[in-house]
């Protein structure tokens, strides 16, 4: 077993596939910046751009290449074992990266009630890419990160590498401030769809002066400042960039959305030809409108949206 922060001087394995590395993906960086015209921006002084992290790579889309290539190095060949729930993006790009670079890949899935159930259509594309699925009760997942509790769930896994639920670790933070960097001078407001926190936390980390993050979590709970604060901690040894929550729109919790933002999602895809993923971007998307419409932001603002991923085909 290693943990996700002790294996950055290990080397890749000799003979194995993915000695080639995940710069042989040719991932699209920096991502395209496009300019939208929205009238309900617009009308209050706004420009609103796209920041489409959703075009970096067809299989590894938007943060999750972020997140997930500082990892895929620091495995080395091993096995990869991380963590998620029933509709994870990130179990999915984990076993997306895993077939193309022919790592082994566990999923541990929360939910030991689904254990036996057909697969949906989510954890159906990680067992096609290879990836085992292991299914364990919401009580014990809750504690997964406890070493014994962790201990047991990697007992017959072998030499494995651990990588967190949402990939949000020390080496995740620091490379999501890339996308920081990418959006310098581009932007005032820029404002991401958050999970478990890690991409804001780089995001803010690697914007410039006078400019902020705006995070919209997708879990309902209003517990992610502390864990933002923490992955900050870890990667920089400090709260680093302008960052802040909004808690609205969450829309009942995570892997749920009503026909209000069904509706939303259906006329910005209309307006502007883009595919809204609705889990995580739909809600972003709707926040930023609902806070435009509210005078949050000043007029002559330009706000960045991060497109973090596309509809499940």
């Amino acid at each position: 077993m290693t943990s996700p922060d002790s294996a950055a001087a290990l080397g890749p394995a000799t003979g194995s596939p993915a000695a080639v590395g995940p710069a042989a993906l040719r991932p699209r960086l920096p991502s395209p910046l496009q300019t939208v015209e929205d009238e309900r921006f617009a009308r209050r002084g706004l420009r609103l751009l796209l920041k489409r992290d959703d075009l970096i790579h067809p299989d590894l889309i938007g943060n999750k290449w972020r997140k997930l290539e500082p990892n895929l190095r620091a495995a080395a060949g091993r096995t990869i074992v991380t963590f998620g729930g029933a509709y994870s993006n990130h179990l999915r790009a984990t076993a997306a990266a895993g077939r193309l670079l022919g790592l082994p890949t566990i999923g541990v899935v929360r939910g030991h009630e689904l254990a036996g159930q057909p697969l949906n259509p989510s954890l159906s594309r990680c067992a096609a890419d290879g990836m085992r699925l292991r299914f364990i009760d919401r009580s014990t997942y809750r504690r997964k990160s406890e070493p014994d509790v962790l201990a047991t769930i990697l007992r017959d896994v072998g030499v494995a590498y651990v990588v967190p639920e949402g990939g949000s670790n020390s080496r995740a933070v620091q490379s999501c401030t890339a996308l920081g960097q990418e959006l310098r001078g581009h932007a005032d407001v820029v404002a991401v769809a958050c999970g478990t926190g890690g991409t804001l936390a780089g995001l803010a980390a690697g914007l410039g002066p006078g400019q902020r993050a705006l995070g919209i979590p997708v879990l309902k709970g209003g517990f992610l400042t502390d864990e933002i604060r923490a992955l900050q901690e870890q990667a920089f040894g400090g709260r680093r960039g302008d960052w802040s929550l909004d808690d609205r729109f969450h829309f009942g919790g995570y892997a749920r959305t009503t026909p209000e933002l069904e509706a939303f999602a259906r006329d910005f895809e209309d307006r502007h030809g883009l595919p809204v993923e609705r889990l995580y971007v739909a809600k972003m998307l709707y926040g930023l409108v609902t806070l435009a419409e509210e005078g949050a932001f000043a007029q002559g603002t330009t706000v960045t949206a991060v497109i973090t991923g596309r509809p499940f085909p």
